[in-house]
């Protein structure tokens, strides 16, 4: 299923600027409200947890999309992709409400991209429709 590549792939982007940030990579103006050019070790620590999570909603919405992926079950693909589907609107929300231009024009769009993506996969399920039957 094509959406849960590409909705992988942004999620994979998503983890890659995580961990800039985590790595001390001055990019906080597009991140945590654009309040600090250089994010402190709170929120570096903060970047890398998001690292592990963009990472794994990468492996479920490919799971539900048809994909192999040893680590997560069709059922934890099922619900996981339909919990992404409820927090990514409120992510983009917050970042339209942001300071931040990066986050406003940048980080919003792409929350809403997501979201319809993960919509898509989670109601399409495996690539004939339905989850695979296998774990």
């Amino acid at each position: 299923m094509r959406s849960a590549v590409v909705a992988a792939v942004g999620f994979i982007g998503l983890a890659a600027f995580q961990l800039a940030l985590a790595l001390g990579a001055p990019l906080g103006e597009a991140a945590y409200g654009g309040t600090q050019t250089n994010p402190s070790v709170g929120l570096r620590i903060t970047s890398a947890f998001a690292v592990i999570l963009w990472v794994a909603a990468a492996l479920v919405v490919l799971r539900r999309g048809g994909y192999r992926v040893p680590l997560i079950t069709a059922r934890v693909s099922r619900i996981g992709t339909w919990v992404l589907v409820g927090l990514l609107p409120l992510g983009a929300l917050m970042n339209f409400a942001s300071s931040s231009e990066w986050e406003r024009f940048g980080w919003g769009p792409i929350g809403l991209l997501l979201t319809v993506l993960c919509f898509v996969v989670a109601r399409g399920g495996g690539r004939s429709g339905r989850d695979l039957r296998e774990g």
